[in-house]
């Protein structure tokens, strides 16, 4: 449709989410943030899909919340009330999410880079958390960008607002890697090439695992991952995994392409 912000194509397994709001540096506005929302649960639902793929055009990736709607007097507060439900499908997509940055992010923009699995920057790109410089608190982001950032940074980044660089990002945890403007296609095919190797349901469960709170007790724990990883050698597709290794083919799993 000529007149959505975001859109949406499958294309070998990987579901293309792409901002498309240049005219405000794809702001969080109220319709981007609806179109948005709305392709996350689409590329949750469609068993075809086996990576998301977070991208924009324009040159930058995202702005964070659309100012001129949030300074709108008759406005209310359903951008804030929103925005964590968008960071809570990215954070706990069952399928992994990669961002692509050909550009800066800011604000909430960074909190989308942080709640996605696998972040790729341009080594040009900027980022910054500019909340306190305008009075505001960036609480809701620090939900998903806490977890990534080395603890001195974040305190560092948070209260000063200052700019930093893609190297910065990737040295305290935000980004995964940064690559000139000639690598970024390649690298973010690298990515999505090894994710859709994954069975998909190893992949949830393993997302899953990672955001998991350990037990207290070691033993405790042992005994978790034991009944985990016994259900997985013992279940379908890691038969299926284990079989295609032995016969040296693909698992059935993985995109053709």
């Amino acid at each position: 449709m000529a007149d959505e912000l975001v859109h949406y194509a499958v294309d070998k397994g990987v579901a293309r989410i792409t901002l498309d709001s240049p005219h405000n540096r794809n702001a969080l506005s109220a319709q981007l943030r609806r179109e948005l929302r709305d392709h996350l649960a689409a590329a949750a639902g469609d068993d075809a899909v086996r990576v998301v793929l977070l991208d924009h055009t324009g040159p930058v990736f995202c702005a964070g919340m659309d100012l001129k709607e949030a300074g709108d007097p008759s406005s209310s507060t359903a951008g804030v009330n929103e925005f964590p439900e968008i960071l809570t499908q990215i954070w706990t997509s069952a399928k992994p999410v990669v961002a692509k940055l050909a550009g800066p992010a800011r604000a909430g923009g960074v909190g989308i880079v942080a709640a996605a699995d696998i972040a790729v920057a341009l080594d040009s790109a900027t980022f910054a958390f500019t909340e306190v410089r305008l009075g505001l608190v960036p609480a809701v982001i620090s939900v998903t960008v806490l977890p990534r950032l080395v603890p001195r940074a974040a305190h560092e980044l948070f209260l000063t607002g200052e700019k930093f660089d893609a190297a910065r990002a990737v040295e305290i945890g935000l980004l995964n890697s940064s690559v000139p403007a000639d690598a970024l296609d390649a690298e973010v095919d690298r990515y999505t090439g090894m994710l859709a190797l994954g069975g998909p349901t190893a992949l949830a469960a393993t997302k899953t695992m990672l955001r998991r709170a350990r037990a207290a007790d070691m033993a405790d724990d042992f005994a978790e991952m034991l009944t985990l990883s016994a259900g997985f050698f013992a279940g379908a597709e890691g038969q299926e995994g284990i079989r295609a290794f032995a016969e040296k083919r693909p698992a059935k799993w993985v995109p053709n392409g």
